[in-house]
């Protein structure tokens, strides 16, 4: 069992014999080597090789693959083992490594024997040596040591040697042939052995690839199948309903709109107006709109969704908090009776939050489909989560997955997923008023998102289409890509082709909410960590001063 190896360095002209009993020596020429070699061709500092002491043998561990090391002349590897007479060399340079192991002396073979008698003339020959006064003392004393030697040996122990030494010549000789030989098949055989050795590496390199990209794979389909889930968990709350009640009034006197016959035909606020005739207009000057009487006031009420964003900020459709922009019928009634919309209320519901919270527009989208509005922050409920907003991934992209998260249909969908029974109950009690309806749904905690997934279908600068389901009530809602965060606003919904529903780039959305003073949570936690350090400077400089 090896314990050391002796080194024999050779740098040009200059060569260098060491020993090393470590189990680990690191070879380069940088500081951090055992064995450091400083010569113009070396280049950079840098470690070039490694060996270690394992179970007795020594073996190349780590090696840098650009310095063209070679052993034996053959191309270095890793975990070859060292043996004696191996030769690392660097390529073009004349800088060599030769190695010698050092072996353990037997603890269990000893001899018991006493030191051979010197013959009387040995010693003569070194006390003349020792006493010469000759510069080379060691020749003197060999060349006596020779001469005296001979007169002892007979010419019979002479032969007898020489023909030993000729036997032990022609062995080492024949003994020489038959191993050079056997390297030459061992090389060759070698050679062969390595060249399968390379293709197998190369086979290996080639499916570890494969075994990486079905494991990206892999990874990727289990995050698109939790996607939907995780995201109703995690950011669920966060999505609100918005209800709103608008009424119209007289632009001149602000006066109420009222219908002048109560039992004239009065459009459903729920329909759109549609004429069995293609020449009738949707709404005929004859029915009467007045500002007197007691006739029944012209109003509307509307639901959509919205998101929170942090702060008390809530994002929307523009169409969603003024919805008689997007209604020809309203629009024709404002026009033939000179009146305006009026909002009387907008309110907006977070699930598992019995109470509604007043909402106030702060910003509108002048040309997107996008509004934001803000409530008060205290009374927001205490774990309700900020939508995460993601304007800077590849997740907006034809093929991507992406998840809709709103209130389609209203309070619809919402009696939808309860017992048949307690719905008919709740419908036959609130069915002629949507806003005390969705209100008992809040105190019973029933309000609750509905997720649709699906993929980005086409899309351009201003629009994101996707086939993700909603339906009237989803306009508002968040569109969710890969990145689990909001990449749109949905505001289009074609009930004919569902792979054609549209959605707002967030990024206009971002516009407005920072018109309306909104900052994001990484700004907030900046100014936070800002303001600390400062107090604590404050406080530090004060310090001095305390009595």
């Amino acid at each position: 069992m090896a314990i050391g190896i002796i080194i024999h360095i050779a740098v040009g002209s200059e060569k260098r014999t060491e020993f090393f009993s470590q189990d680990r020596i690191r070879i380069g020429s940088d500081d951090s080597c055992d064995l450091q070699i400083h010569a113009p061709q070396t280049g950079d500092p840098r470690p070039w090789f490694d060996f270690e002491n394992t179970d007795g043998v020594y073996r190349l561990i780590e090696f840098d693959d650009k310095l063209g090391l070679k052993i034996n002349q053959n191309p270095i590897r890793r975990f070859i083992a060292i043996n004696d007479g191996d030769v690392i060399e660097l390529a073009d340079t004349e800088i060599s490594f030769s190695f010698f192991s050092l072996e353990t002396k037997s603890s269990l073979i000893t001899t018991n024997r006493d030191q051979p008698h010197i013959s009387r003339f040995i010693e003569d020959a070194a006390l003349e040596s020792a006493l010469s006064v000759k510069r080379d003392d060691a020749k003197a004393f060999l060349r006596e040591f020779v001469r005296e030697l001979s007169r002892e040996i007979s010419w019979t122990t002479k032969l007898i040697t020489l023909v030993l030494v000729l036997s032990f010549i022609t062995g080492i000789l024949y003994i020489g042939f038959a191993v050079n030989r056997e390297l030459r098949e061992s090389r060759k055989q070698s050679e062969e052995q390595s060249q399968v050795i390379k293709k197998l590496e190369d086979k290996l390199v080639e499916t570890t690839d494969q075994i990486g990209q079905l494991d990206k794979t892999n990874k990727d389909l289990i995050k698109t199948v939790s996607l939907a889930p995780n995201l109703r968990v995690e950011y669920g709350n966060g999505v609100c309903l918005i209800v709103g009640v608008y009424d119209l009034v007289d632009k001149r006197s602000g006066k109420v709109l009222r219908y002048s016959d109560q039992q004239a035909l009065r459009p459903n606020p729920y329909e759109p107006m549609i004429s069995e005739e293609p020449s009738q207009p949707l709404m005929s000057p004859q029915i009467g709109i007045t500002t007197e009487g007691n006739g029944s006031p012209v109003e509307y009420d509307f639901i959509g969704t919205g998101f929170h964003v942090g702060g008390g900020f809530i994002v929307t459709n523009r169409h969603v908090v003024q919805p008689w922009e997007e209604d020809d019928q309203v629009k024709q009634i404002m026009q033939v009776a000179n009146g305006r919309a009026r909002l009387k209320r907008l309110v907006l519901y977070f699930p598992n939050s019995a109470q509604p919270i007043a909402l106030r527009i702060r910003q509108l989208g002048a040309r997107e489909d996008v509004a934001v509005g803000t409530v008060d922050p205290e009374l927001l409920p205490a774990d309700l989560p900020t939508l995460p907003l993601d304007v800077d991934s590849d997740a907006v992209a034809v093929g991507k997955t992406v998840v809709s998260m709103g209130y389609p249909s209203g309070p619809d969908r919402l009696l939808a997923m309860i017992d048949d029974n307690e719905a008919k109950s709740i419908n036959q009690r609130f069915g002629n008023s949507r806003q005390n309806l969705i209100h008992f749904l809040a105190q019973s905690q029933k309000i609750v998102p509905l997720l649709t997934q699906g993929s980005i279908t086409d899309l351009d600068g201003r629009r994101i289409v996707h086939d993700a389901k909603t339906a009237e009530g989803g306009s508002g809602a968040p569109l969710f890509g890969q990145s689990g965060r909001v990449i749109g606003v949905n505001f289009g919904v074609f009930t004919e082709n569902t792979a054609s529903n549209m959605a707002v780039p967030i990024r206009f959305a971002l516009e407005l909410l920072k018109k309306a003073g909104w900052r994001s949570p990484d700004e907030m936690k900046k100014d936070a960590e800002t303001q600390v350090a400062s107090t604590e400077t404050n406080s530090n400089t004060a310090q001095p001063g305390k009595q």
